[in-house]
């Protein structure tokens, strides 16, 4: 939808749940999301104003890079989308952005992310810190990070509170996740047998039987041990830390 009213030139607000994108003749020249800090947050909070004025180009930067973190999150896969032509943001613009431009980085971005951890359900929940191992170090903007960490913020919480922007926020804490230094969500279990399943089902997987069957002149254990899961989210931060290292 966004290229095709990059090819129409349409002028208007390109409505979606995480945010919204203000275009100008098909270019886009602002995006807010709810998510995203914006360049306000940044200049404030993140201690860029505490220097005193900034130089333009500095901040055209700020508001290149806040436009790029809010059209992440305002382009992220599902969810209706709707364009109210001749709407106009009510903050000023920035040199406008292509369409292409915005979609070609965003992309990206998902990619990055996946290739640090892939499984995004960290990017939502609140982020708790874990204690290092021995001889493991953190950079000092994780460990800034980590020190506001209070196991009720969310990245995107935390991204307001630190002045930065969401998305590096959110590529923080998957590198911190990657390395076992922030507590991970469940991840989905691997399908399992309704318990009204039996062995005579053609589809059903022996292997995932939670215990051999015994024979029906057997006395059952009277006390047999849980069976325990592995944990699958520590098996995947171990392969992937095996694999940074190769």
């Amino acid at each position: 939808m966004l290229l095709r009213l990059a090819e129409e030139r349409a002028t208007g607000a390109l409505l979606r749940d995480h945010g919204t994108l203000y275009l100008v003749e098909g270019r886009i020249v602002h995006a807010e999301s709810p998510v995203a800090p914006g360049p306000d947050v940044l200049l404030t909070a993140g201690g860029r104003l505490a220097r005193g004025r900034i130089a333009a180009g500095e901040l055209e930067i700020c508001l290149l890079g806040a436009l790029f973190d809010a059209a992440f999150f305002a382009l992220a896969p599902g969810g209706p989308a709707r364009f109210r032509y001749g709407v106009a943001p009510w903050t000023g613009t920035v040199r406008p952005v292509s369409a292409t431009d915005v979609e070609r980085e965003t992309l990206r971005r998902r990619l990055l992310l996946d290739s640090v951890w892939p499984y995004p359900a960290v990017d939502t929940a609140p982020v708790v810190p874990r204690p290092a191992s021995p001889g493991q170090t953190v950079t000092a903007r994780q460990r800034a990070l980590l020190a506001q960490a209070d196991g009720v913020r969310t990245p995107a919480q935390l991204a307001w509170a630190l002045g930065r922007p969401a998305f590096h926020t959110l590529l923080d804490v998957r590198r911190l996740a990657a390395a076992g230094l922030v507590a991970t969500p469940h991840e989905p279990t691997p399908y399992e047998p309704a318990p009204n399943e039996t062995a005579s089902d053609p589809d059903r997987d022996p292997d995932r039987d939670p215990a051999p069957e015994r024979a029906q002149d057997q006395d059952p254990d009277p006390d047999p041990a849980p069976a325990r899961d592995p944990d699958i989210a520590l098996l995947r931060r171990l392969r992937d830390a095996l694999e940074a290292h190769l």
